[in-house]
């Protein structure tokens, strides 16, 4: 399926005070559910593991670009970023599912309208 470049959203996020940061079948799950909130398509997941209590870095590559994350078990962080497209992609959902997942808080969020098509109707 298609998607109009113009509707493009980056959305970035850093999550603090989370759990299960080194636990790859943990993150694998969760980038797949957060695509799956977010209504995009899964093409691939790729993970790394830095090696014990070490961190995991993880993409989801979509059919509507791509979801990551970074991990840092040793400070509770995860650096997240969704960038999705398509009239229906839901960035937000997809990041909630990766907070509730992690049973972190969200404290940096960034969201960035990308591609936009000149003269078309502006994002809300």
């Amino acid at each position: 399926m298609a998607h109009s470049a113009g509707t493009s959203v980056h959305l970035i996020a850093d999550i603090a005070d989370a759990h299960g940061l080194d636990d790859l079948a943990l993150i694998e799950v969760t980038l797949r559910e957060a695509a799956e909130a977010a209504r995009v398509r899964v093409l691939d997941v790729r993970l790394h593991h830095f090696g014990a209590g070490m961190g995991v870095t993880g993409v989801a590559l979509l059919a509507e670009s791509h979801i990551s994350i970074h991990t840092w078990p040793e400070d509770g962080l995860a650096a997240v970023d969704l960038f999705v497209c398509g009239e229906t992609a839901d960035p937000e959902a997809g990041l909630e599912t990766i907070r509730q997942r992690l049973r972190g808080t969200v404290r940096e969020r960034h969201t960035i309208r990308r591609l936009r098509v000149p003269g078309a109707t502006p994002f809300p």
